[in-house]
């Protein structure tokens, strides 16, 4: 006859709990971080519908939704620097075209043009970014103005890009070309300026 041991059967139980707790704790874990990341996703959309371009808005930052969580301060720093990566792409593009051969001199000029602006508007993104770092209860009313200020006269530089090959009748293709990634960039500044608009007026 064989005589169970009872010590080999407790280590079993304890065995087998830590093995449950684990699970339910794992199980927990995983719940938490997806009802986390739901509310976070909603409160991106919902911050979003305040945007002239609300689906693009949410496209652009959801991604980050981690590290904004339901912050609205994380949430118009992201949104700047999402335009401004988008900025510098864009000139970086604009001023590759500008050294193409094939265009008439009025277009190159234009070109040249745009990525001047674009470049402005590069300084202008990068300001607000900075003073966004430095944005305490103390200075937020000044600070907040001076980002309106600057995102504005981005979204100013931006737009006289597009408006320069408009005044020349530049070729479609080039037109549609410019066109297509500068509107893109506007309407990312347009949503930053959107969403600092909410911001300043939440802590009015």
């Amino acid at each position: 006859t064989i005589i169970p041991n009872p010590n080999c059967d407790k280590r079993k139980m304890k065995a087998f709990s830590s093995k449950s707790l684990l699970i339910i704790f794992a199980f927990s874990f995983i719940t938490h971080s997806i009802q986390a990341r739901e509310t976070n996703s909603l409160f991106i959309r919902n911050s979003c519908s305040c945007t002239t371009y609300p689906t693009l808005c949410y496209a652009s930052l959801v991604k980050h939704a981690d590290f904004i969580q339901t912050n609205r301060v994380l949430l118009t720093d992201t949104a700047l620097n999402v335009t401004l990566a988008s900025a510098k792409s864009t000139s970086a593009f604009m001023s590759t075209l500008s050294r193409s051969r094939g265009l008439k001199p009025r277009e190159a000029a234009a070109m040249k043009d745009c990525v001047e602006v674009l470049s402005d508007s590069l300084d202008e993104l990068r300001r607000c970014i900075g003073e966004m770092s430095h944005l305490r209860t103390s200075n937020f009313e000044v600070t907040m103005s001076d980002v309106q200020t600057w995102v504005s006269a981005a979204l100013t530089d931006e737009s006289t890009c597009t408006d320069g090959f408009q005044e020349i009748n530049a070729k479609d293709n080039i037109q549609r070309i410019v066109r297509g990634k500068i509107v893109q960039v506007a309407q990312l500044t347009s949503n930053a300026l959107a969403l600092i608009n909410n911001l300043a007026t939440s802590h009015a």
